[in-house]
């Protein structure tokens, strides 16, 4: 069990507003974005399909947490996903990037409108810039939760996201979503990549708004 301390209700005495000041490894991300040289495969009953998509993803800095002791800071974020030939949603998705200072723990909350929520956690040094986060079925604190079909049909066994910030101010990611799929032998890996650009600043949160 983790060291944890007796006290768990009281909440630290101060706690620095400035969240853009606090986000570790996670400030690079802060802002707007956009992709445009995505690659999705995805399955289908014939075999695995590779979609091009354009991204836009943005995240902006929210007041920090306090779970009693615990403090957090973050980023929310949505992730708005188009196939480069169809004007439709292909992917939309809502959550936090949180950060914990004090154990450099990792936390990413996503839900997507599938009926499909998940939490995935890891660590990284205030300073990284490389971060990967994971959750696994069945875990009480790093695991996923699906819609009754989707759990029959295509269950989330385990999600993986590796980051990078790059040198020239963009930054990169590569998921695993490992699914069980009914009535398939093998376990299939539907992955996602991109590299995004900065295409606005981020909005200091609530309590940092007005101030020099």
């Amino acid at each position: 069990m983790a060291d944890f301390p007796s006290d768990i209700f009281t909440e630290p005495s101060e706690i620095d507003p400035d969240t853009m000041r606090n986000l570790g490894p996670l400030a690079p991300l802060a802002g707007v974005w956009e992709g445009r040289r995505g690659l999705d495969v995805n399955p289908k009953a014939e075999g695995p399909e590779k979609d091009a998509y354009y991204e836009r993803y943005e995240l902006q800095p929210i007041d920090p947490q306090a779970n009693g002791p615990q403090l957090l800071y973050g980023l929310r974020y949505h992730q708005h996903v188009l196939r480069q030939d169809k004007p439709e949603t292909f992917h939309d998705q809502v959550g936090y990037w949180l950060w914990e200072p004090a154990t450099g723990m990792l936390l990413l909350s996503l839900a997507i409108p599938r009926g499909q929520i998940a939490m995935a956690t890891g660590k990284a040094a205030r300073d990284a810039k490389t971060f990967e986060a994971r959750c696994e079925f069945g875990s009480p604190t790093s695991g996923t939760c699906s819609n009754p079909f989707l759990d029959y049909a295509f269950r989330t066994l385990e999600y993986r996201i590796k980051v990078a910030v790059n040198g020239d101010g963009t930054w990169s990611y590569e998921q695993d979503t490992v699914l069980r799929i009914a009535g398939a032998d093998q376990l299939f890996h539907h992955t996602d990549r991109n590299t995004l650009r900065k295409v606005a600043e981020p909005t200091p949160n609530w309590m940092m708004r007005g101030k020099g």
